[in-house]
């Protein structure tokens, strides 16, 4: 599906020298991560004028929008940063400030008002694994001893500074956590219902401390537009929305690809990254690399003599090679998921290791068994062999295969386990490690089979 690129349209706009209601009317047609998008593309004057234009609070909605804040806070008085900053959600405001020196950071809060202050200093004295850091303060709460009529007034009331009003929820007149309402059903109920009648007493919530990685399997569960987060009192200190849920979701699995190619730092290229800050981020494990194939190599050479004998193996080297690495890293990846899973006991562990030995065995036949016909076809007619050598070399490629792609699927599988069970991340750690037990293994797997095959058994040599 082809979309629509509204950035051409906003510049246009904001150069049509328009009046400034005129432009801001027409700014307002357009979504606010559009209008992120567009930021970019002009200079600090213009985007000056631009956020008088908006008003601060379409700029506090735009530059929650923006990955990365921080130049933009920056070019903006700390008075009028800390304005943003204030009617920006909470969750949001922290995102912002995280960009920032601890310097900027704290002149910025300094100045924020009182009610804004105590939410971002709350989401801050949380840490970055914990459920608090990823909550916002933006919902509709609500006293269980109101009537209908007084709930939906204070809906109202509440819902010009919260816009996550699809649920709300209810507390006793301790801030004690009673419950929640749907929004639907607080619409539908009467004056005379007890508003005790809609509220869903057993409602899913979480606590501040818990940890993200830990409760967001059962959090994405229940499938709810959001869930209450409490405090050890219980006390309703705030709300894990689906898209708090969704950012974390990404940002782990960002961080993940990173460990598994090999980059050192959780964090994303991009095109306007210093060359050293990305040269920094991958070297350490290219490093690594650099001597675990050096030790690979001498393995290779351990057997020169029969690539010297039997020239034609070094054409299927790469063949054994490339597949063996497939297969790990196919199984590298099951691994990585299921391991997410802490509660997974070892019973189910074995299990998945019989399964992708018994997948990487039956698959590795099927395709030595192409590569048996392939190899034999291309030794005789390509390469004017004779038959019997022909199927010789492609028996020996076609065995090798099978017991490389097993093997590996074996170490894609239980290298990622072991490094787990010592507390070691396995993203991190296991690609590297098993780029390199894999190329042992089709190495020796390939050419002690074609000494044993070829030279003691066949004697082609």
């Amino acid at each position: 599906m082809q979309q629509k690129n509204y950035q051409q349209e906003i510049l246009a706009l904001i150069h049509s020298g328009l009046p400034q209601a005129e432009l801001a009317e027409k700014l307002s047609d357009y979504h606010e991560n559009d209008l992120a998008d567009a930021l970019a593309a002009l200079t600090p004057g213009e985007r000056q004028k631009l956020y008088a234009v908006l008003g601060v609070d379409t700029v506090a909605e735009i530059f929650s929008y923006l990955d990365d804040a921080e130049p933009y806070l920056k070019e903006l008085p700390s008075e009028k940063a800390a304005n943003v900053v204030s009617h920006m959600d909470s969750d949001d405001a922290v995102d912002a400030l995280d960009d920032l020196e601890e310097e900027d950071k704290a002149k910025i809060v300094g100045q924020l008002d009182k009610d804004s202050a105590e939410d971002v200093k709350m989401l801050l004295s949380y840490g970055e694994d914990e459920i608090g850091s990823s909550m916002t303060t933006n919902y509709i709460c609500i006293r269980k001893d109101m009537t209908i009529r007084q709930a939906m007034s204070e809906l109202v009331k509440q819902a010009g500074e919260n816009d996550n009003i699809s649920t709300l929820y209810v507390i006793d007149d301790q801030g004690l956590y009673c419950g929640a309402i749907d929004l639907k059903d607080l619409i539908r109920a009467r004056d005379y219902t007890s508003l005790d009648k809609i509220i869903v007493h057993s409602y899913p919530f979480v606590h501040d401390h818990d940890q993200i990685e830990e409760c967001m399997d059962w959090i994405s569960d229940y499938e709810e537009d959001s869930l209450p987060v409490l405090n050890a009192a219980d006390q309703l200190v705030g709300v894990l929305t689906v898209q708090d849920i969704m950012d974390y979701r990404e940002e782990e699995s960002r961080e993940v690809y990173n460990k598994l190619a090999g980059i050192s730092e959780g964090t994303d290229d991009d095109l306007d990254e210093p060359l050293l800050l990305s040269m920094k981020k991958r070297l350490p494990w290219l490093v690594i690399l650099l001597f675990l194939g050096m030790f690979v190599s001498s393995v290779v050479g351990m057997f020169e003599q029969i690539v010297a004998q039997i020239a034609i193996l070094i054409c299927f080297q790469s063949l054994i090679l490339d597949m063996a690495g497939n297969v790990g890293t196919q199984s590298l990846a099951v691994t990585i998921r299921v391991l997410t899973d802490e509660a997974l006991p070892m019973s189910e562990k074995l299990h998945l290791i019989s399964k992708e030995v018994r997948v990487g065995l039956t698959n590795g036949t099927l395709l030595g068994v192409i590569a048996f016909g392939v190899v034999t076809f291309y030794t005789m007619v390509l390469k004017h062999y004779p038959l019997p050598y022909s199927m010789a070399v492609g028996a020996c490629v076609a065995i090798a295969l099978m017991l490389a792609m097993t093997i590996s699927s074996f170490a894609g599988t239980a290298i990622p386990m072991v490094f787990d069970k010592f507390g070691v991340d396995p993203a991190v750690a296991s690609g590297p490690l098993i780029t390199t037990v894999n190329d042992l293994v089709a190495v020796i797997s390939y050419y002690g089979l074609a000494w044993l095959m070829l030279i003691q058994v066949f004697h082609l040599a």
